[in-house]
Order: structure tokens, then C-alpha cells, then sequence
């Protein structure tokens, strides 16, 4: 059995803050798909600018849903699953939402 750990509720809105706004979503959900992203990439995939684009990351890398890495002149960021595991979790066990209430159904 694996357990996973359960977010404070101050971090569990902060992430639920972030992402709620729909850009940062597809940016995370890009980061996810491709295991790992540089941010000029993401400038091109995205119609923002890059401070706009930075923006956005740092809000993401603030609440700890990715994290970020140097390589020379590109900063390339990746998804913390674990992060977003904790975050599901937290949001099953505040709605109750466990296997037993949905064999209940």
C-alpha cells in the first residue's frame, strides 16, 4: 500500500490558487507531458512573452509543483510528482473521496 503525504490546507490553496488560472494549467500539463522544459521552448509553444512566461513558472515553482534547473544559459523545469500526488490526495480525503464512499455509489 502506498501513502502519500497530505498537504496543510494553506498549501493545498496555494496550488489550487495557481492552478486555477488556465495558462499556468496548460504550462504544467506541457512540463508533465514532456517530463522536462526550457523556458525559451515554452515561449514558443505559448503566444506570451518570456517575462509573462517567467511570470507564470515562478508561481509554479513558489507553490512547489515543478522545480526548476540550470543547464548553461537555459533553465529548464520539471513536474514534482510528488507534489501533485499530495495535492490529489488532499483534495480525495477533504471531499472524502476514498474507495469505500465510491463502492457506496
Amino acid at each position: 500500500m502506498i501513502v502519500y503525504m497530505v498537504l496543510t490546507t494553506e498549501n493545498f490553496l496555494r496550488i489550487a490558487k495557481a492552478l486555477a488560472d488556465a495558462r499556468r494549467l496548460a504550462i504544467l500539463e506541457r512540463i508533465a507531458a514532456r517530463g522536462d522544459a526550457a523556458c525559451q521552448h515554452l515561449c514558443d509553444e505559448f503566444p506570451v512573452s518570456q517575462p509573462t512566461m517567467s511570470h507564470h513558472l515562478r508561481v509554479l515553482v513558489e507553490v512547489g509543483v515543478i522545480e526548476m534547473r540550470r543547464d548553461g544559459q537555459y533553465v529548464h523545469y520539471r513536474l514534482r510528482a510528488e507534489v501533485m500526488r499530495a495535492y490529489v490526495t488532499t483534495l480525495e480525503r477533504r471531499m472524502r473521496l476514498t474507495a469505500a464512499s465510491a463502492n457506496r455509489r
